[in-house]
């Protein structure tokens, strides 16, 4: 078993995670309607295409560095889908999975199989990678004069983030 101050650093790890998945999931629901299908410019994937290519990335990712904890990977990465409620339990699911190899790998002090030398580095890739399409997303409502207000955008990522008091907004078991 792992001593108290690792479990809580664990627990911390997979508390980011979790966060992160609750603010991509709340930017896709804080969308305005139809902006699913706008693109920054032509020949560019679509905002849908952002969000379906994040949860082909955790997948792919977790088949490669933990695939004992892997699920089916899809066969488009950057799939076009309609429909938000599905895409959001697209990322639900790769959050869960993402979650699962890294608690798996750093309980058991073991390292991820191909790119990372590191769990934690597997972590901080994924929420490297998704940040930079979160902003890519936010700047593709801009551009196409469909912003998020920042009274929108601020309490459903820099307040989860930042959010002492409940320990994390979502927990994905």
């Amino acid at each position: 078993m792992a001593e108290p101050t690792h479990e809580r650093l664990l627990e911390a790890l997979l508390d980011s995670w979790d966060r992160n998945n609750a603010i991509m999931v709340g930017l896709l629901r804080a969308l305005p309607d139809g902006a699913l299908e706008l693109r920054s410019m032509e020949g560019s994937a679509s905002i849908a295409q952002a969000f379906t290519h994040m949860h082909y990335i955790r997948l792919v990712h977790v088949f490669e560095d933990a695939p004992e904890l892997s699920r089916d990977v899809p066969e488009t990465e950057w799939a076009v889908e309609h429909d938000a409620d599905r895409i959001a339990g697209m990322l639900d699911e790769s959050a869960k999975v993402v979650r699962d190899a890294l608690k798996s790998r750093v309980g058991k002090g073991r390292e991820m199989d191909m790119h990372y030398d590191h769990p934690i580095l597997f972590l901080q890739h994924m929420l490297w990678h998704e940040a930079y399409h979160h902003g890519q997303i936010k700047l593709t409502l801009k551009l196409a004069g469909r912003p998020i207000s920042d009274d929108v955008a601020g309490p459903i990522s820099w307040g989860i983030w930042m959010d002492k008091t409940t320990g994390g907004t979502t927990a994905i078991h």
